[in-house]
């Protein structure tokens, strides 16, 4: 397989770099800034505007084929305009003629290559374009090049306008009101909303109102297609113990807290969706059986929650631990329901972790399409969405199986018969990523899947065609990368783009009718990386733990590498069980690996066995074993990887990671310290007992107690369990207003490691929340593998710089 060796490594320049060589017993090796520099220069926010055409959002037009995009040029941007039927890309318009015209209205300056707004609207039928920049709305027209500029804008749009554009529904005091669109008299639609049980809004997390954020709340409801009702969720949080947070930045300490139920809790949030008709206010919840324990109201991508005569609605919901899923059609008159398809499982029921929903339908609504896992591996099912059109109540409900017959302890649903499963559409040992689309007219389904392409990278995402009994599948996008696909609204076009870890994007617009590639839109261009020493990861395979199954994932070389001498290992690591340490197979332009790489780090990212994208049964691996964290598959991937290369220095072993990371890279140092000799944990969810039921119930179980014991089957997955391990080097960071992990997490570990009498650094960041992609934390990392892993010193009070607001995104 093609992917079994590292490719490119055995064309080393032989050059020695300050600070990878192992040092020198008599005096420690020094860091300079220019090290620093040197690294710095590989961080996203600083290497992602230096490369053009790398990115391509396309945003269509009305007419369902035409659609624009904005293009990097690796010194700015540029708007693009592409008209597939006439095969023609050109400039959206004159944007020296719009900079003129945008400076002489605000009275200020604006650049042509750097126009200060990301997206636009056509108006006036393409005469004229309005957009938000500097928090103020634009109006220019493309004829004459005048501009209008008007009133400051909120941060956020509190009005969700019907699809006839004559009502705006909004939020306030924890209730629906509506008004004529535009302005007017207001009307209030709900009337029992309270605090903690609102229609279509939370109440703000304590890191927003830290930041003192008094932007009205959006309500998330969605209109039907004859803006004659409205589908809201509420969630009963009212009697959910609460998680509390202290801000110490102040003069006076300030206290905040949000309901925040922890596995075990026997009060949990409870969501319901409720059914609003605007005219007559008549509310009607739907009662759920088995009760929901999350719901969704999101649809497909190509799929409306609301069928196109606004009789009818579908959602999809799951049950605590995340055991059972179900997809429910309701009737918006009366509440009555009926399910068209389910699934249920002894570990947790996935719902497509690939950015996908589990459904989609026909558009007809004769069929559904199902996404699961239950023959092991992620395919598409056909379900008849017509049949039993007898809708039901909760009161009148029987019998205990769902889908294909699976039992649901606990639960009263209706018998197999309410779900009516068609055929399966794909089969085989790959996994379906999402629809795409799916043709009315040919009763065709487009899909993106992963592994089905032999001798290629199982995590590489295609584009497939298959007809709806699962006859005639069709690869559409045949380079052997890993593709992003979009359908035009009128499935005619795709804008494809591919890549790979070491090939940057390109970026293609195909004919659906066949995958034909009609014309080239951008090629990344990172000539200007190059320039300054950039190079890609390497993509490499190992064997697991078991010595049978295939792993991959990348490694990361410092420059100028001199394979007889020894370089310190640092492994980043994210366990999942929803994404794995690499994350998105595809190019990056920048990120913290290469950065630290350019420190004389061999830097690796492994895929481990409870990571996703591959089967069920490897997904499951360590389900209700959270303390396993794929830490045993590192080790002997790393063991492998240094057999094959042995410049890796396998005495000097580090390991790091944020959050889900932060926890694996504290589990490794404390269970193999032997291996693991420096570890650095952001934020790190250290005990899964204080972490939400969502993630926690559903990849460790629900808690369960053994009284005889006074412990639980939480406890040999908190890795307080094992501080008296500790024997290396130990950095714990975590912001004080995390509201997501909270910070108590840490500092429950702090306590045991103090008893254990053990050595460790901490930075809490005040006022911080759960992401530490800053600048101060990034080089406290660097520090500390410097210091401890290579022996080295790193430069005094170094501050690295970050760029542009909003520039280059996370550094990982």
């Amino acid at each position: 397989m093609r992917y079994a060796r590292c490719v490119a490594i055995c064309t080393f320049v032989v050059v020695a770099v300050l600070g990878s060589a192992q040092p020198a017993k008599a005096q420690r090796q020094q860091l300079t800034a220019t090290d620093y520099q040197r690294a710095e220069r590989f961080l996203n926010w600083h290497a992602s505007p230096l490369v053009a055409g790398d990115e391509v959002e396309p945003r269509f037009l009305d007419d369902g084929n035409r659609f624009w995009y904005r293009n990097k040029t690796g010194g700015g941007h540029e708007f693009v305009l592409v008209d597939p039927t006439a095969d023609a890309r050109r400039p959206a318009f004159d944007h020296a003629r719009l900079a003129s015209a945008m400076s002489l209205a605000a009275d200020t300056t604006f650049e042509p290559h750097k126009l200060p707004f990301q997206r636009f609207d056509f108006e006036d039928g393409e005469r004229t374009i309005a957009f938000e920049a500097a928090k103020r709305r634009f109006r220019c027209g493309l004829t004459e090049y005048t501009c209008t500029v008007g009133d400051t804008l909120p941060d956020r749009d509190p009005y969700v306008a019907s699809p006839d554009s004559v009502w705006q529904v909004f939020y306030k005091d924890y209730n629906l009101w509506i008004r004529p669109f535009g302005g007017g008299d207001s009307t209030q639609l709900t009337l029992d909303g309270e605090k903690h049980w609102s229609y279509g809004a939370r109440e703000p997390r304590p890191g927003e109102l830290l930041r003192r954020n008094r932007n009205p709340a959006r309500p998330q409801v969605v209109w039907s297609p004859d803006s004659r009702k409205l589908l809201v969720l509420r969630t009963d949080e009212r009697e959910v113990l609460h998680h509390h947070y202290i801000s110490y930045t102040g003069q006076r300490s300030r206290h905040f807290s949000q309901p925040y139920a922890l596995p075990g809790d026997s009060i949990v949030p409870v969501p319901t969706v409720h059914i609003v008709d605007v005219a007559s206010k008549q509310n009607v919840p739907l009662q759920l059986d088995p009760a929901a324990n999350q719901l969704s109201l999101r649809g497909s991508p190509r799929d409306s929650v609301w069928a196109p005569d606004s009789r009818t609605f579908r959602f999809h919901y799951l049950t605590r631990g995340s055991k059972a899923i179900y997809l429910v059609e309701a009737d918006a008159a009366t509440g009555a329901w009926r399910f068209l398809a389910a699934d249920s499982s002894k570990t947790w029921v996935e719902t497509n972790p690939q950015g996908g929903a589990s459904w989609a339908l026909t558009p007809d609504g004769n069929d559904v399409i199902w996404w699961s896992e239950r023959d092991g591996w992620a395919h598409l099912y056909r379900f008849d969405g017509r049949k039993n059109e007898q809708f039901v109540t909760a009161a009148a409900q029987n019998g205990d199986g769902v889908g294909d017959g699976a039992p649901v302890p606990g639960s009263r649903v209706p018998n197999a018969a309410a779900t009516v499963l068609r055929n399966r559409i794909t089969s085989g040992p790959w996994v379906v990523k999402r629809v795409e689309y799916i043709d009315s007219a040919t009763r065709q389904i487009y899909f993106t899947a992963n592994g089905r392409e032999q001798d290629r990278l199982p995590y590489f995402a295609h584009l497939y065609r298959v007809n709806a009994d699962g006859s005639g599948l069709e690869l559409l996008t045949p380079e052997d990368a890993n593709h992003d696909v979009t359908f035009s609204p009128s499935g005619r076009y795709i804008i494809d783009t591919y890549s790979r870890i070491e090939s940057p994007p390109v970026t293609v617009l195909r004919s659906a009718r066949d995958g034909r590639v009609i014309r080239t839109l951008e090629t990344a261009d990172v000539s200007r990386l190059e320039e300054m020493g950039w190079t890609s990861g390497q993509v490499f395979s190992v064997k697991a733990r078991d010595g049978v199954t295939d792993l991959y994932g990348v490694i990361w070389l410092p420059p100028g590498l001199d394979p007889s001498r020894k370089y310190p290992v640092v492994e980043y690591i994210y366990p999942g069980p929803q994404v794995g340490s690499v994350g998105r197979w595809a190019f990056t332009t920048g990120n913290e690996h290469r950065a630290m790489a350019q420190l004389g780090f061999v830097v690796v990212q492994l895929d481990h066995l409870g990571t996703p994208l591959r089967s069920k049964a490897f997904h499951d691996n360590y389900y209700g074993e959270f303390i396993d964290n794929g830490i045993p598959d590192h080790i002997a991937g790393l063991k492998q990887l240094a057999a094959r290369f042995p410049f890796m220095d396998l005495d000097r072993v580090g390991i790091w990671g944020h959050s889900g990371g932060g926890f694996a890279s504290t589990d490794a140092i404390l269970r193999f310290p032997e291996f693991y000799k420096v570890a650095v944990s952001g934020a790190g969810n250290h005990d899964n007992r204080s972490y939400n039921i969502y993630w926690a119930e559903k990849y460790q179980g629900l808690l369960e107690k053994d009284t005889l014991k006074d412990t639980d089957n939480y406890e040999a997955s908190a890795n307080k369990t094992y501080a008296g391990n500790l024997r290396g080097k130990l950095l714990l960071m975590h912001g004080d207003m995390d509201d997501n992990v909270h910070p108590a997490m840490t500092i429950q570990l702090v306590n045991e490691l103090i008893k254990a009498n053990k050595d460790f650094d901490l930075v809490i960041a005040p006022d911080r929340q759960h992401g530490l992609n800053e600048p101060y934390f990034i080089r406290r990392r660097w520090d500390f593998f410097v210091r401890h892993l290579m022996g080295a010193d790193p430069p005094e009070g170094y501050e690295i710089q970050r760029g542009p607001e909003g520039q280059g995104g996370n550094n990982n």
